[in-house]
């Protein structure tokens, strides 16, 4: 898929799901804020209680950009876990290691910092990783690559170039910008994470299957 159509394909999901997943989709929905189609403008019917579960289970995934799979295997983590499901599951997935790379201001986009991640520009502790899902723990220290610094990509984002774009830097991050490099200080806390989610609806939604 061209650019172009990955951009048109990630508008169209966040004008459907009423959410920005890109800064660009943001001044897409400033614009048009309805759904996509003929018949976005129009008032629909309610929806029914399973839509509405589906629609916030589906805004979930979208914001982190993450397989079907992949939910369902952290939503069966989050529930065995002690506490509240839902913030559980909110929690483990703000802990992906692309997830953490956006939040720290290094991508501009999830596909962005993904990317980063999956070609091999990314420490953890040191250490290589090239897995968007590892599972990044509390007090291990996420930078880039010394020979990746130089980068523009990465030149943009040290000097702050994303910050219009981003929420703020949440508490349970320490980020040194300049230095492109963030520390995981503690697990986050669900009131904290800029993800846009009904979550008690997304456990109904999967609880009811």
């Amino acid at each position: 898929m061209s650019t172009t159509s990955r951009t048109r394909s990630k508008t169209r999901l966040s004008r459907s799901l009423g959410i920005a997943l890109t800064p660009k989709a943001a001044r897409y929905l400033e614009k048009r804020p309805y759904g996509p189609g003929q018949h976005g403008r129009t008032k629909r019917k309610s929806d029914s209680d399973y839509a509405v579960r589906l629609r916030e289970k589906q805004r979930l995934r979208a914001q982190y950009g993450i397989r079907e799979k992949q939910l369902v295997i952290a939503f069966n983590e989050a529930r065995r876990h002690d506490g509240l499901t839902g913030e559980n599951l909110v929690e483990l997935l703000e802990m992906r290691l692309d997830a953490l790379v956006l939040r720290a201001g290094f991508a501009r986009t999830t596909a962005q910092a993904r990317q980063m991640v999956v070609h091999r520009h990314i420490l953890v502790d040191g250490k290589l990783v090239d897995r968007p899902s590892f599972r990044v723990k509390p007090g291990q220290l996420i930078h880039v690559k010394p020979r990746s610094e130089a980068m523009e990509p990465f030149q943009v984002a040290a000097a702050g170039g994303h910050a219009e774009v981003l929420p703020p830097v949440p508490g349970y991050l320490e980020v040194e910008l300049d230095k492109l490099q963030a520390r995981l200080v503690r697990r986050p806390k669900r009131a904290e994470v800029p993800v846009t989610c009904e979550v008690q609806l997304v456990v109904e939604f999967y609880s009811g299957r």
